[in-house]
């Protein structure tokens, strides 16, 4: 059996039934949603209607809410259902922490994946794209998808699973800001973080995303600091 493609860490299409359980497939249906805005922080998921979409059964689904409650994308309230978690600032710091880690050691590697980095250059276009048309949630998902490639640079299935789930509760976090203002500064800063991939600058490249990240972080933790005294 053949190894997973690196160009596997950022398809976009739907999950296949047959590569997990079925549990993981309506997991991985749900996480996309997340990931691509679909589903809000603090929404209820109701039973009987995911059941029907997804042609699922009430047990199969109660193990993918079980899945998506050890990534911490759900919770379960007693005697209320399951809803999207509501992040906290804390979670912010976290997932930053994480991602410099993550990123930061993808972006300083001198032998980068040319696959890799024309599935960048597509998420740079696509985001440019969405934003001249003013569809900001679009330019959320293909920024989300420009730093899973990022990571994927590590080389490594388990860092990919790992970032998957980790920008899927960032597009949650992301709720807190308007679109336009959260992404439009950051545009220009992933076309020309690709440039300096692109040059082999790796320690300039290093230097930048490092001050994005920091900079993204700072934008964020404002937000909610201002949602918790409006």
């Amino acid at each position: 059996m053949s190894e997973p493609s690196s160009s596997d860490a950022y398809e976009e299409t739907r999950p296949f039934r047959v590569r997990s359980s079925t549990a993981e497939w309506a997991a991985a249906i749900l996480r996309q949603r997340v990931t691509q805005g679909g589903l809000l922080p603090g929404s209820r998921l109701v039973e009987d209607e995911l059941t029907a979409e997804l042609e699922v059964s009430r047990n199969t689904l109660r193990e993918a809410f079980r899945l998506l409650g050890h990534e911490r994308l759900l919770e379960h309230k007693l005697n209320r259902g399951v809803y999207v978690r509501v992040l906290s600032p804390a979670d912010v710091a976290d997932i930053y922490r994480v991602r410099r880690m993550i990123e930061g050691s993808a972006v300083r590697r001198p032998d980068q994946d040319p696959i890799a980095l024309t599935a960048l250059r597509d998420a740079v276009a696509d985001a440019e794209r969405a934003a001249a048309a003013s569809r900001w949630l679009d330019v959320g998902t293909a920024d989300l998808r420009y730093h899973q490639i990022i990571a994927s640079l590590n080389g490594s299935q388990r860092v990919n699973a790992m970032m998957a789930q980790l920008l899927a509760e960032l597009r949650l976090v992301f709720h807190t800001m308007d679109p336009r203002a959260l992404h439009a500064p950051f545009l220009p800063r992933n076309r020309e973080l690709l440039t300096l991939l692109e040059s082999g600058r790796t320690a300039e490249a290093e230097d930048l995303l490092a001050t994005y990240l920091d900079e993204a972080e700072r934008l964020l933790l404002a937000a909610y600091a201002q949602a918790r005294t409006s």
